[in-house]
């Protein structure tokens, strides 16, 4: 099967820093070739994900109107040169237009809150060629009021990239990674892990300017090098699989609705539990009692925290590697490509 895959223009495939959606993408194409299909890919030009070919977009920014034009008609002439089997954007619907009442079958998956006018008109003209995809089915509910057939594939993860910790010491830290901002629970975290006695590592950055500025100076930064709170910054790969095989549990009290949280997934692969808010898409990804606990308040996440060793780590990684991995999800997408997708839920 021939597989025109896109991702927005701003980062390259896979990203050298942050981009949730570019790496999985990338891994989508490795997965994809291994399995014998042909992958081409439509990205950012400095992209060095194993797709071949690279089609660069020429405009860098998605929210540019004369950019977006111009990556409209370039879609179209990848399109005409690839000549693909399936067309699977994982970047704009608008650079969809032109194609979509055209027979080309295409899959659009979201990995953010969607639903609107732009996708109600996208699913009238790609009729029964265009199928939609989120992130989870929390994201799903949002798109299916706008119409058109939808179905959840989770993000996923590469398992074998994340090294499994069976166990860990009895004084090991709690880790709060992710951007440090107020929809992410950071001051929550905080004050969950000082009520609990246990030591918390904060890993992310944050914001230099605006709202989010204020938040960190006024509630984070004043907390740090105190009490057991740390704060290390952004955090690579390698130090990822390290921070979070040595944690007691991933505590992100989030207080907003999560369309996934690739981190949740990346805890799990490493066998750490995940302490968060039932908000958003995280009811998909956490099983209470079994992968992790659900919390609102700080004494709920402090009795959370004292149940950690209920918990079995290596269910946390079994439900990685079969309800998150690279290999489940592809599968699915593969189906979508075929015709065998599911009803609508």
């Amino acid at each position: 099967m021939r597989v025109l895959l896109t991702a927005d223009p701003e980062i390259p495939v896979p990203p050298a820093g942050y981009g949730g959606i570019e790496r999985i993408v990338d891994a989508l194409v490795r997965e994809l070739a291994a399995r014998g299909h042909t992958v081409g890919l439509v990205a950012h030009g400095e992209s060095k994900s194993p797709a071949s070919p690279l089609f660069p977009w020429p405009g860098g920014d998605s929210r540019s109107r004369a950019d977006t034009l111009r990556n409209t008609l370039a879609l179209r002439r990848a399109v005409r040169t690839f000549r693909p089997d399936v067309l699977h954007s994982f970047s704009r619907l608008a650079y969809l237009l032109p194609l979509l009442p055209t027979r080309l079958p295409k899959v659009m998956s979201y990995q953010r809150h969607t639903g609107g006018r732009q996708v109600a008109l996208a699913a009238r003209l790609g009729g029964r060629t265009l199928r939609f995809t989120g992130c989870s089915e929390f994201i799903c509910s949002q798109g299916r009021r706008a119409g058109g057939t939808w179905r959840a594939v989770h993000n996923f993860v590469e398992p074998e990239q994340f090294t499994f910790a069976a166990n860990v010491p009895p004084d090991a830290p709690l880790v709060f990674l992710s951007r440090i901002e107020s929809i992410k629970g950071a001051d929550l975290a905080i004050a969950i892990a000082r009520a609990a006695g246990r030591r918390l590592v904060l890993a992310g950055n944050h914001a230099t300017a605006g709202a989010e500025r204020a938040f960190w100076d006024s509630k984070i930064a004043p907390q740090l090098g105190r009490e057991g709170v740390e704060w290390i910054g952004e955090v690579n790969n390698a130090q990822k699989n390290e921070l979070l095989g040595q944690a007691a549990a991933l505590l992100v009290p989030i207080q907003w609705d999560e369309p996934f949280g690739i981190v949740f997934a990346e805890a799990l692969a490493c066998g750490t539990p995940v302490l968060t808010c039932a908000r958003g898409a995280t009811p998909e990804i956490v099983e209470p009692g079994t992968t992790g606990f659900f919390l609102n308040t700080v004494e709920e996440g402090t009795t959370a925290v004292q149940r950690l060793g209920m918990l079995d780590r290596a269910a946390c990684r079994r439900a990685a590697e079969e309800r998150f991995s690279v290999r489940v999800c592809a599968s699915a997408y593969l189906d979508l490509y075929r015709g065998r997708d599911c009803p609508d839920a």
